[in-house]
Order: C-alpha cells, then sequence, then structure tokens
C-alpha cells in the first residue's frame, strides 16, 4: 500500500473541470498537433488531488513543471 492511500477515504471525490481535448487525452487519444493536452490534463487532476488530500510523491513525472 503506498502512503497517500492511507489518507484516502473511501467514498471521497474530487471534480475537475477538462477540455472536452483534455478528457479524451485522458483516454487515449493522441493530439498530434499538440501534445501538450494530455499533460495539461494531468496536471489538472494532480493539482485538484494535491488539494483534497495529503498527497506525496517522491518521483517526479514528465507533465510536473
Amino acid at each position: 500500500m503506498n502512503s497517500w492511500e492511507r489518507n484516502i477515504e473511501a467514498k471521497s471525490t474530487i471534480s475537475v473541470q477538462l477540455t472536452p481535448d483534455e478528457a479524451l487525452a485522458l483516454t487515449g487519444v493522441k493530439f498530434n498537433g499538440n501534445a501538450e493536452v494530455g499533460a495539461t490534463a494531468r496536471r489538472k487532476i494532480r493539482a485538484a488531488f494535491e488539494k483534497k488530500f495529503d498527497f506525496q510523491h517522491q518521483d517526479k513525472v514528465d507533465y510536473q513543471q
């Protein structure tokens, strides 16, 4: 079990507003003209998650800046 899993309540939810393109990018659709679409969506989700939960991750990932 990861350290952050202990802090999540069973029925907790988060809400994130995504553009249609961002939502599609999260499903695996590739946007050849704009590779930032998926990264932006992941950043939004991570930011919302960190606001709601005490989430600390040691490794930086490609969409973090």
